[in-house]
């Protein structure tokens, strides 16, 4: 069986390298037995070409949660120069695993989110990174859709803790306007760090913040559904050339 190369961004932030070894560990308990190797784009170590060189065979699993720009040039171009003709999973969303893991840190937060009477009556922001790229987040915007729909919030508004706006205050002005009485912010990100830590601080108006997503086990679970589909379609294609 391929082993699991786990492809991290990586941060100047020691939580982020510990958040990522927290998840494997999760991968790990999910999946005895399968190889998990951990590798990083930028700032930690260890490097795509410091790994791959070691793993007989392998996919690589994109620790990301939209397909922007690191999922379709800079990890591509990574195990290019790396010199690895490796399957390359899908991003991380969306997928309804994360909207369970959203509910997750927020429960964990204090929210009744068990309650139907309390979601319609909470509006929810969810925070994202954002990105350059419209697609990228045009697929947040459809996940805070999703969100709503299937869970029954009040409103879920998205914000952007870079590129362009709408900002945390902002999204929790709109979820005021619209009427609902209490309000929460959920990071649509991974792991601790530079952008989470700007979500919180902007967040001090709503009523609940939840944490970021972390090593939740519906993303070990969603990290295991990326990898076992990658495999099957590298599969599919020797079988179609014979």
């Amino acid at each position: 069986m391929p082993a699991l190369l786990l492809i991290a961004h990586g941060s100047r932030d020691p939580r982020h390298a510990a958040t990522v070894a927290a998840l494997v560990r999760q991968v790990r308990a999910q999946r005895p037995g399968l190889e998990v190797a951990t590798a990083y784009l930028d700032h930690c170590a260890p490097r795509i070409p410091q790994v791959v060189g070691r793993l007989d065979d392998a996919v690589a699993v994109p620790l990301l949660l939209n397909r922007a720009f690191h999922a379709k040039h800079d990890i591509p171009a990574a195990l290019r120069a790396a010199g690895a003709a490796l399957p390359v999973a899908d991003v991380l969303g969306p997928s309804p695993l994360l909207l369970t893991a959203l509910d997750r840190r927020l429960a964990e937060a204090g929210l009744d989110v068990r309650s139907a009477a309390v979601r319609a009556r909470t509006g929810v922001v969810l925070a994202a990174a954002g990105s350059s790229d419209p697609a990228a987040d045009a697929a947040t915007r459809a996940v805070a859709a999703a969100w709503r729909r299937t869970r029954g919030w009040a409103a879920v508004e998205v914000a952007y803790a870079s590129a362009s706006g709408p900002r945390v205050p902002d999204a929790l002005a709109a979820l005021r306007a619209a009427g609902a009485e209490r309000t929460a912010v959920a990071p649509y990100l991974v792991a601790p760090g530079l952008l989470p830590d700007r979500i919180a601080a902007a967040a001090g108006g709503a009523d609940t913040v939840a944490d970021t997503l972390g090593p939740a086990p519906e993303l070990a679970a969603l990290l295991l559904e990326r990898y076992d589909e990658a495999r099957r379609a590298a599969a599919v294609v020797p079988a179609l050339i014979a």
